[in-house]
C-alpha cells in the first residue's frame, strides 16, 4: 500500500479533498461545541433565581419570577372555557343538573350547594362563595372547621409551620379567612431551595407512616402522583385524636381500596352525618381520585398523574412541565397520544363511551337510593323500631358510599373503569337488598302500597322537599361576600406586603 504523501503527489485532488473534509469536520465540531455552550448558558439563565424567598412563600407570582415559563402556564388554569361531555373547567351546578343529589345528601351541607370546582386557580374564591361554608358574621360561626382550608392554598403549610397541624385545624373556618389568601400553587408541591417535589401536608405523611411505608424511598415518578395525593383522596375529620380538633386523616390504615375504607369506618363507628329522611348513618366520599387511580392500568404501567394532567412541553429550547393542570381531553396530543396512537376523535369517543356506561349504572343506583331513603322514612313514620331498621340502614349506608365513591372521584371512568363498575354494581346489589327488606318491613307495619315519590324535578323543589330555606341561606351568603370578604382581602394584602423577598 502506497504512503499517503505519495498518493497525494500523484493525485493532488485527493489532498484537497482531505483538507476540505477535515475543515468541514472541524466546523461541525465547532457548531456542536457552540450549541452545548449555548444550551448550558440558556439553562443557567433559565434556572438562576432572580429573587430569593423562603420555603413558605405563599404567593405564586413571587415563585413565578424565578420560573416564568411554569408560572405563565399555571396562569392558564384561569381559563374556564373548556367543557367536556360530563365535566370541564367551567362552573356547573350539579344539584341543578341532578336534583336527586339533594335528597341523597338531606341533612348534609352538600344538599345546599354542590358546584363543580373550577380548578386550582379559583380554589380560594370557590370555597368563600359556597353555601357549605355558611355566612359567618355578626357573631355567627361557620358550620365548617378550619380543616376545610387544608387543601386550598400554599398559605396552609405556612400556617402549619408556625402552629403545627393540630392547632391549624382547631377552630371554625372563618377564623383563618384573612390568613388563607392564595390559590393552590408552587409551595404546595415544591421545595424552595431545590425545586424538588415535596409533601407539604402532614395527612399524607401520617397515612404512609400508619401503613408502615417510608415516603422518603418513593421514586421521583411516584412523587409526580403523590403530590396530587396530598389532596385528591378520601379523608375524614377525626375528632378523637386531639381534643376539640377536627383532625384530618386518611382511612388507609388497612389499605387504600373502597372496601378497606368502608371497613375502617365501620370498625371505628364513624359517621359523617345522619340522613334527615332515612336516619341512616351516612358516609360522604370526598374525592378518592388517587385511590381509584391506583387500581387502574395507568398506575400499573407507571403512568403518573402529571404525565396526563401536566405533560411536558418544550418552549424556546427548554423542556419543562406544563403547569396548566387540566383534563387530558383538552390536550390530547401531549397527554394521551404520547402513548396511544389512535386519532383524537377516536380517543375522545372511547373516553365518553366508558363514562356513558358507568354513569348509566350509577344513575340506576342513584334512583334506588332515593327510593330507599323515602321508604325508610315511611317505615319510621309507621312506627318501625331501631332494631327493625338497623340492618336496613347499614345497607343504605354501604350502597350510597359506593355510589358516592365513584361519583366524587374525578376521572374514575378513565382512571379505573373496571373497578368503578365493580363498585357501582355492588352498590346496586346492596340498595336492592335494602329495598326488599324495607318492603317486607312495611308490610309488617301494615303498608303494602308504593311509597309516594315527591316532585324533585328541580333543585328548588328538592331543597324545599327536604326543608331547606334557600332564600335565607342565599341572602345571608350575599351579605357575607359583600361585607366580610373585602375585609379579609385587605388584611391579607397588608400582611403579605411585609413578607421578605430579596433580589439575587
Amino acid at each position: 500500500m502506497r504512503p499517503l504523501n505519495e498518493n497525494i503527489r500523484k493525485r493532488p485532488w485527493l489532498g484537497w479533498a482531505l483538507f476540505i473534509g477535515t475543515m468541514g469536520l472541524v466546523f461541525l465540531l465547532g457548531l456542536l461545541a457552540s450549541s452545548i455552550t449555548e444550551r448550558r448558558t440558556e439553562a443557567l439563565f433559565a434556572y438562576t433565581p432572580s429573587v430569593k424567598h423562603d420555603q413558605y412563600e405563599p404567593r405564586n407570582a413571587v415563585w413565578g419570577q424565578n420560573f416564568p415559563r411554569e408560572y405563565q402556564s399555571y396562569l392558564n388554569t384561569s381559563d374556564t372555557s373548556f367543557v367536556s361531555k360530563y365535566n370541564g373547567a367551567a362552573t356547573r351546578d350539579m344539584l341543578e343538573e341532578d336534583p336527586r343529589l339533594v335528597v341523597l345528601w338531606a341533612g348534609y351541607a352538600f344538599s345546599k350547594d354542590y358546584k363543580q370546582g373550577r380548578g386550582h386557580y379559583y380554589a380560594i374564591e370557590d370555597i368563600r362563595n359556597t353555601l357549605r361554608t355558611g355566612a359567618p358574621m355578626e357573631g355567627q360561626v361557620s358550620p365548617q372547621p378550619n380543616t376545610c382550608w387544608s387543601c386550598k392554598s400554599p398559605d396552609v403549610p405556612r400556617l402549619m409551620a408556625k402552629t403545627g397541624a393540630a392547632d391549624f385545624y382547631r377552630g371554625t373556618w372563618e377564623t383563618k379567612g384573612a390568613e388563607v389568601m392564595n390559590g393552590i400553587g408552587c409551595a404546595d408541591c415544591h421545595d424552595a431551595e431545590t425545586m424538588n417535589l415535596r409533601i407539604s401536608r402532614p395527612a399524607l405523611l401520617e397515612a404512609f407512616e400508619n401503613m408502615g411505608r417510608d415516603i422518603n424511598k418513593v421514586s421521583h415518578q411516584e412523587m409526580r402522583s403523590l403530590v396530587c395525593a396530598q389532596c385528591h383522596v378520601e379523608y375524614y375529620f377525626n375528632k378523637k385524636m386531639v381534643d376539640g380538633v377536627a383532625y384530618l386523616k386518611f382511612p388507609w390504615d388497612d389499605g387504600m381500596t373502597m372496601d378497606a375504607a368502608e371497613a375502617y369506618y365501620d370498625n371505628i363507628g364513624f359517621t359523617d352525618w345522619t340522613h334527615s329522611l332515612s336516619r341512616a348513618p351516612m358516609l360522604k366520599a370526598q374525592h378518592p381520585d388517587y385511590e381509584i387511580y391506583t387500581t387502574g392500568v395507568h398506575a400499573s404501567r407507571g403512568v403518573s398523574c402529571a404525565d396526563c394532567h401536566m405533560p411536558y412541553i418544550s418552549e424556546g429550547g427548554q423542556k419543562f412541565t406544563n403547569h396548566h393542570i387540566q383534563s387530558p381531553i383538552n390536550n390530547m396530543s401531549a397527554s394521551c397520544q404520547v402513548c396511544h396512537r389512535e386519532e383524537t376523535a377516536q380517543l375522545v369517543a372511547d373516553i365518553y363511551n366508558r363514562q356513558d356506561k358507568i354513569i348509566e349504572n350509577r344513575n340506576v343506583l342513584e334512583e334506588l337510593l332515593v327510593r330507599a331513603h323515602l321508604e325508610a322514612k315511611k317505615a319510621w313514620d309507621l312506627g318501625a323500631s331501631e332494631a327493625q331498621m338497623a340492618d336496613i340502614l347499614q345497607m343504605i349506608r354501604h350502597a350510597q358510599w359506593r355510589w358516592d365513591y365513584v361519583a366524587a372521584s374525578h376521572g374514575a371512568s378513565i382512571h379505573s373503569p373496571v373497578e368503578s363498575s365493580r363498585i357501582i354494581s355492588t352498590g346496586i346489589t346492596r340498595a336492592q337488598e335494602s329495598r326488599i327488606k324495607l318492603a317486607r318491613l312495611l308490610a309488617v307495619l301494615g303498608f303494602t302500597g308504593e311509597v309516594p315519590y315527591p316532585d324533585i324535578s328541580t333543585k328548588a323543589k328538592a331543597q324545599e322537599f327536604i326543608g331547606l330555606d334557600m332564600k335565607q341561606l342565599n341572602s345571608d351568603k350575599k351579605i357575607f361576600i359583600e361585607k366580610i370578604i373585602p375585609q379579609w382581602i385587605k388584611e391579607g394584602e397588608a400582611r403579605e406586603s411585609s413578607y421578605p423577598v430579596s433580589s439575587n
